[in-house]
């Protein structure tokens, strides 16, 4: 075996030893990782390599010792004057495993025994097929010309008429231009009072009295429709019109995607403090990893809130403090908002994620956020209560929307006081959302 193989085999057996999955989403460092990217450390042993004996001062030829160049003066390590050298404070030499998200969904439903099954709504294009479909524009190579015939001659049918028919009813006594145009349009005969303006002067005056009513002018006159008239005299003209135009184009042939969009919301009041908000983070970050993983097209909303709520990039999401108080409900009636005007429930798979400690203002979920709640159509609604220093006398808002939805399958409720929490979090929210 030689030195490459060698190194290849040390690094599977460091990868093999990478840290394992709840570990590091309860304790790891998540900041290594892109959403694309997940990278979990592994300890890296240490592959072979040549060394010099320290001992051996000698060259490297043979002979007496003075003979050849020497390779070089060993450097003093630690314990050569006799002392025992002083302890180290680094640690170790760690690389990473690198993981995508499908991967570690995969994992992921391994670690919890979770098989969460994704649904498709989004439709997409994939690729061109025959020459079916039709559009309003094109080349004029792709003009389809039957097609412009047809509505050509179906217009001329409807608007064709038999003139001397028409005009035999102008010699009605008291009938005028005005008198026939109402009569002839009354009969469906598609004629232009301009047109009966200028037959109507070409009559001479002892002819304008020749019939005393409609009907002994049409006893007295045959009709041809304009499918009799077309078949006697021929079509001379058809008339088109620019909106008969169709040109061809290929089918789209679709096929169903899986798309997903992630509110993520998480109260930044000024009770928030470090502990609580690195819990959000251990939380929800995992929970996007495995979403995205799961899902073809995932999208991710950041929307942070005390009494107000205004959304955030993702790498403000994690940090962001201020000092204000909390109102839960300002940050759903913003992810109601975001999601009626770029996600329809028609399209797209929702998921909306809440963390705080549970502090609220005074009757407002009960008054705003559970009703919110009901109206924002979604896979599933969760929220995390992030209390690992004790409970507040005013943390209740967990409480009662665990309590509303106690026999809801949409909506998950999870208690985190440390990260040895996180990953039952997780499971109560996927599990929840797959059952």
């Amino acid at each position: 075996m030689g030195l490459r193989e060698d190194i290849e085999r040390y690094r599977e057996v460091g990868e093999d030893k990478r840290q394992d999955l709840a570990d590091f989403i309860q304790y790891g460092d998540l900041g290594q990782s892109l959403p694309d990217e997940i990278n979990i450390p592994i300890k890296i042993i240490d592959p072979p390599e040549f060394a010099y004996d320290r001992l051996d001062r000698g060259g490297i030829g043979q002979g007496e010792p003075d003979v050849g160049d020497p390779v070089g003066q060993p450097q003093p390590q630690p314990g050569d004057d006799g002392e025992e050298g002083d302890p180290g404070d680094e640690s170790g030499e760690h690389d990473y495993y690198e993981m995508d998200p499908e991967e570690f969904a995969e994992e992921l439903d391994d670690e919890l025994g979770l098989d969460l099954e994704p649904k498709g709504k989004e439709v997409i294009e994939e690729k061109e097929g025959d020459f079916t479909d039709m559009t309003r524009t094109g080349p004029n190579s792709t003009l389809d010309f039957e097609r412009m015939f047809k509505e050509g001659l179906k217009r001329k049918l409807a608007m064709d008429f038999d003139p001397k028919f028409v005009r035999e009813a102008l010699k009605i006594d008291g009938w005028g231009p005005e008198k026939v145009f109402e009569w002839a349009r009354g009969s469906g005969i598609r004629v232009s009072k301009h047109w009966l303006d200028e037959q109507y002067k070409a009559i001479p005056q002892d002819e304008l009295a020749t019939y005393e009513s409609i009907e002994e002018m049409e006893e007295s006159v045959p009709h041809r429709s304009a499918a009799q008239k077309i078949r006697e005299e021929g079509i001379r003209h058809v008339p088109f019109r620019p909106e008969d135009e169709r040109y061809r184009y290929p089918e789209i042939i679709e096929e169903r995607e899986k798309n997903v969009v992630v509110v993520n919301i998480r109260d930044v009041s000024g009770s928030m403090r470090e502990k609580k908000r690195e819990l959000v983070e251990r939380t929800f970050t995992p929970l996007d990893w495995y979403l995205t993983g799961k899902y073809d097209n995932a999208e991710f909303v950041y929307i942070a809130h005390d009494a107000e709520a205004w959304e955030v990039e993702r790498d403000e999401f994690f940090g962001i403090r201020s000092g204000g108080g909390t109102k839960i409900s300002s940050a759903y009636q913003l992810a109601r908002q975001v999601l009626e005007e770029r996600y329809p429930w028609s399209d797209w798979n929702r998921y909306v994620f809440a963390a705080g400690d549970s502090e609220n203002s005074r009757n407002d979920t009960s008054e705003n956020v559970i009703p919110l709640m009901d109206e924002i159509p979604a896979n599933l609604h969760a929220y995390v209560e992030t209390q690992p220093d004790g409970k507040a006398i005013n943390a209740t808002h967990a409480e009662e929307v665990d309590e509303h939805y106690a026999e809801s399958n949409e909506v998950a409720v999870s208690y985190v006081n440390g990260p040895e929490d996180v990953t039952t979090a997780i499971y109560e929210i996927l599990s929840t959302e797959a059952e």
